[in-house]
């Protein structure tokens, strides 16, 4: 039998470990999104609670992934020439998107699993399409939210160290970054701007999500999209979110868009994933929204993180899009590792 002490000294060796795990969170003014203490969508969303989890771990239809092989591809040009914006799908939400002097990383996760510990939690059923060692050299990281599958700290602590990029993400994740050895962040609120070249500038736009790296820092640190603005075409990286007014918003202020990065993947069971993952069929409204010339399909195949299948969310893709010739020609599901110019 534990004695009082024991049992204390385990609950305080839990709440330092899982201290350690959480974000500090913003602190700064209030906002229309931002209360002061935790941040909200435009359209206000429920959190998930305990009771959802269990509910859908009870209901779940855990359906079969398997490991695949994947084609090597040819590596990425180390730059690219002027007015050429060129894409290669990595996995998961990491894209390298290549455009006039810059380099640029969305989301990069390079690690086994998408969890706080390397010997547990949701695992990769594929490897990156690219090794890390043969990436061009990395000028810019665009972090969108703080979930594990999208702020992966060994990839982004290798980066820090072999690459010196800018980093960008949302309110509340540099000092969190800084804590644990990743240098070079800078924080924006929705709607910021910041000048990355004489003619390019990144917006981080607003997307319906959440954030918590354990359930204490629920909705602590902002979550977001970002926008590259260039006389050379507009790039939209929607990170990871729901469907709301937020993309018509975005393609008003800022579209149309020469390339938009969309996630299909994580969208089962509805009731659970809606207010937080579109649906490939959303998706593509998204995409019409947005007015983009070519959408490029994420956050899907990589990590088993919702109840689909393991090639439903392109199969799915695929039906939304199977009577309009011109929308499977603009909406590209890229394999790992295969790159592309941008028309």
């Amino acid at each position: 039998m534990w004695s009082l002490l024991t049992l204390a000294a385990a609950g305080l060796a839990i709440r330092s470990y899982i201290g350690r795990l959480s974000a500090i969170g913003h602190r700064g003014s209030r906002s229309r999104h931002f209360d002061g203490k935790r941040f909200q969508n435009a359209v206000p969303t429920p959190d998930k609670s305990v009771l959802d989890l269990l509910r859908w771990g009870a209901t779940s239809s855990h359906p079969r992934w398997e490991w695949r092989e994947i084609i090597d591809q040819p590596p990425p040009p180390r730059r690219v020439s002027s007015g050429e914006i060129r894409i290669t799908f990595v996995n998961h939400s990491t894209v390298l998107v290549q455009t006039d002097g810059l380099n640029i990383l969305t989301d990069p996760i390079w690690s086994r699993r998408t969890s706080p510990f390397s010997w547990v939690g949701p695992a990769r059923f594929h490897r990156p399409g690219i090794p890390f060692e043969t990436l061009p050299p990395i000028d810019v990281v665009l972090v969108s939210h703080n979930h594990y599958d999208h702020l992966d700290l060994p990839t982004l602590r290798r980066l820090a160290r072999d690459h010196s990029p800018r980093i960008f993400t949302g309110l509340g994740n540099r000092q969190f970054l800084q804590d644990r050895q990743v240098s070079g962040s800078t924080e924006m609120d929705w709607h910021q701007r910041i000048q990355l070249t004489e003619d390019t500038s990144l917006i981080c736009v607003p997307a319906q999500h959440w954030s918590t790296r354990t359930r204490t820092d629920l909705r602590t640190t902002l979550w977001c999209g970002f926008v590259l603005l260039s006389p050379k075409g507009n790039v939209y990286f929607a990170g990871d979110t729901g469907f709301g007014p937020h993309f018509e918003e975005i393609s008003k202020r800022y579209g149309p868009f020469r390339l938009a990065l969309l996630p299909i993947g994580s969208y089962l069971p509805r009731w659970f994933m809606r207010s937080n993952h579109i649906s490939p069929d959303e998706a593509v409204s998204a995409h019409r929204l947005l007015r983009a010339s070519i959408s490029v399909a994420i956050h899907f195949g990589t990590f088993k993180l919702g109840d689909e299948r393991q090639d439903q969310a392109v199969q799915d893709l695929r039906l939304a899009t199977f009577d309009d010739p011109a929308l499977q020609q603009s909406i590209w599901v890229l394999a790992p590792g295969e790159g592309r110019a941008v028309p």
